[in-house]
């Protein structure tokens, strides 16, 4: 693929999938649009066997950008990062097509594992802000990782993910409301959990009240046959 060809493929993206684009010209000042180009560069003296001069593309391009990619990276085609800032994507990482991450998103490993460090993220993922896969495992087919949520397992095709950590909320047919890429409507695990417990304290509260009321009733039914006798 040559460089022309990587420019047109990131200025359409960009034009498709970010709203605020008010202008052509916009698409060449967006970070996302400047870390692609120097990641394209960058991997291909890194496959090469180019390290050092690969590492100083990555590195320059994270200064000027806030987003890191490291030039080991497999990236695939219709990648899409929204805003950028703060953004890490490992060496080890598999990226496949439409995938889309938002700011503060870290594809990164447990510090534990050698070899494949990294996540695979398979076609069509969505990544929200804030959110950290950690691990050497795979998000499969068409998934959505909830703002913040860190993800430490594998996760299926088609499914939502949210919480710390992650746990899968929603799969297969069930859609997300609105915009397939809504980040807004995604569950919320902990408050159905705080809910759960809520209801679960009150039954208890309630049935301690109501063992207390049996104790009073027989202390007094106990009184009552003590001072018979004594008559």
């Amino acid at each position: 693929m040559g460089i022309i060809h990587q420019v047109k493929e990131q200025f359409q993206i960009i034009r498709e999938r970010d709203p605020s684009i008010k202008s052509p010209w916009e698409v060449l000042l967006y970070p996302s649009f400047r870390v692609m180009i120097s990641y394209r560069r960058a991997h291909k003296l890194y496959e090469k066997g180019h390290y050092f001069r690969a590492r100083r593309i990555s590195q320059r391009a994270a200064r000027r950008t806030g987003i890191e990619i490291h030039p080991g990276a497999v990236i695939g085609k219709g990648f899409f990062i929204d805003h950028g800032s703060g953004v890490i994507i490992g060496e080890t990482t598999v990226i496949g097509d439409n995938v889309t991450l938002y700011q503060g998103v870290t594809l990164g490993g447990t510090g534990k594992e050698t070899g494949k460090r990294h996540p695979t993220l398979k076609d069509n993922v969505m990544v929200s802000a804030g959110a950290k896969i950690l691990g050497s495992f795979t998000i499969g087919e068409n998934s959505k990782i909830g703002a913040g949520s860190v993800v430490l397992k594998e996760v299926p095709p088609n499914c939502t993910v949210v919480g710390v950590p992650g746990r899968i909320v929603k799969r297969d047919n069930v859609k997300v409301p609105r915009s397939d890429m809504c980040q807004t409507d995604l569950p919320d695990p902990i408050t159905e959990d705080i809910t759960v417990l809520q209801k679960e304290n009150s039954a208890l509260c309630n049935r301690v009240i109501d063992l207390e009321k049996e104790l009073r009733e027989l202390r007094c039914k106990a009184c009552k046959e003590e001072k018979h006798e004594d008559l």
